[in-house]
């Protein structure tokens, strides 16, 4: 079994955070993992793209061919459509329907809606709402990665939590109570759709 997820958005908005949790959550599964960033400008408003690959077998490289991603996860819509020539036929798309617009040109959302839903599933949901709904504002990546979760088949939704404790337990209980709080609100929102 193996899941190959390509996880993009804009500097700031937690891309890596959720590299980290996934990569946690395959680890504590025994799943072997490759992992490649592209990190762009290194303050808000740069390109931030992660590919991730686990599997139950071993893997030799670190990038998904085009055409092979059974998933993208994207804190930005737009983001998500720079990616879609990666999605394989009969993918998934979860994405932040708030877009970031770091541009003076950015295109109108509904246009970018359309040429998502053209040749992919996709499940738009506002993460940035959801999170500040759950009094979680800065949250809204947990969010995002609740309602891709179940398209992740490979992982165990305990073991996800499990990695977030982990991941943010050197932030302060808080943090990692707000960020459960967040996963579960994402949970809901696909189970709704």
């Amino acid at each position: 079994m193996k899941k190959d997820i390509i996880l993009s958005g804009v500097g700031g908005q937690g891309i890596l955070s959720i590299a980290t949790v996934i990569g946690w959550a395959a680890i504590n599964n025994s799943l072997y993992i490759k992992q490649a960033e592209v990190h762009g400008m290194s303050q808000r408003g740069g390109d931030v793209q992660s590919n991730l690959r686990l599997s139950s077998t071993p893997i030799f490289s670190d990038l998904i061919p085009e055409g092979e991603c059974g998933l993208i996860i994207s804190m930005e819509p737009m983001e998500a459509l720079r990616y879609l020539p990666y999605l394989q036929k009969g993918g998934w798309i979860v994405t932040n329907s708030a877009p970031f617009i770091n541009i003076p040109v950015y295109p109108e959302i509904e246009e970018i809606k359309k040429a998502l839903q053209k040749d992919a599933n996709v499940i738009f949901v506002d993460s940035d709402k959801v999170a500040k709904e759950n009094m979680a504002p800065l949250s809204s990546n947990m969010v995002l990665l609740g309602a891709a979760a179940k398209y992740i088949e490979i992982l165990d939704i305990e073991k996800i939590k499990e990695a977030i404790r982990n991941v943010f337990a050197r932030k302060g209980e808080k943090i990692v109570e707000d960020n459960i709080r967040a996963f579960e609100a994402g949970l809901k929102c696909s189970i709704s759709k």
